[in-house]
């Protein structure tokens, strides 16, 4: 789906995420076949669209190898095409819910140890994937740091799905009074691993703006700083945090 544009979120501020290991069947057993250098032929179309449709384009992710381990990696491309930043999931998606799933990432996939974030005449963007979303201490320092977007390309299942997308969306928004957006594959009975999907924006309040169903679309929403603003002001959680108590440390830039 990479010839002309990608298939998921768009924002008008000219910023655009794709899906997860949008490159490869969602699977352990896959993600060697399917790995690629970046930059490679999957980054380089990337890349060209970015610069085609003059837009800031959150690459979704793709098994990439790397001095002989592979990572769950996504790349941002700038308007001009060139390549901004490229984050490594941190988090594994190694689970195991008693008869309905059992993944294990950690099988074939090396998890990455940096933080990623990058400017846009818009704002900051703050970027995880999938599983990074349900650890808070990541999108805290997202938050600390400045960012206003936090982006999380992501494939929750069928169990996982209806559970928790949606509720941890909200709770990273409210907890660090940022706009998360998310972009999800649309649903396919037939895959092997079936996504749940429903791509969302959500802003600070928790509110979801809009959200995508189960099939394949685009959405649209504005990212409104002057709302950001004023949520935190109205409750200034940020400046509240006791720091003589406890704080959430990076221990890597």
């Amino acid at each position: 789906r990479l010839t002309g544009c990608s298939p998921c979120g768009v924002w008008r501020s000219g910023e655009e995420p794709c899906l997860e290991c949008f490159n490869s069947p969602y699977g352990t057993n896959y993600f060697p076949e399917y790995a690629e250098k970046i930059p490679g032929e999957s980054t380089k179309k990337l890349s060209e669209v970015a610069k085609e449709n003059s837009i800031y384009l959150i690459g979704g992710s793709i098994p990439e190898e790397d001095d002989g381990k592979l990572y769950n990696t996504c790349a941002v491309f700038g308007p001009d095409g060139n390549l901004l930043v490229k984050h490594r999931k941190i988090h594994l998606f190694d689970i195991d819910v008693p008869g309905k799933i059992t993944f294990q990432e950690s099988k074939t996939l090396s998890p990455g140890d940096s933080f990623s974030t990058f400017d846009t005449p818009y704002c900051r963007v703050g970027l995880g994937i999938c599983y990074d979303m349900r650890f808070a201490e990541l999108a805290q320092i997202y938050a600390r740091r400045g960012c206003q977007l936090l982006v999380y390309p992501g494939a929750f299942n069928m169990t996982t799905g209806p559970a928790h997308w949606e509720l941890l969306q909200r709770a990273r928004a409210v907890d660090n009074q940022v706009y998360v957006a998310t972009a999800s594959p649309a649903r396919d009975e037939k895959a092997s691993y079936v996504a749940w999907g429903h791509s969302t924006v959500v802003d600070p309040w928790g509110q979801v703006l809009t959200k995508a169903g189960t099939e394949e679309t685009i959405l649209y929403s504005d990212i409104d700083l002057k709302k950001l603003s004023e949520i935190r002001q109205q409750i200034p959680i940020l400046k509240q945090k006791r720091a003589d108590l406890y704080s959430v440390e990076s221990k890597k830039p």
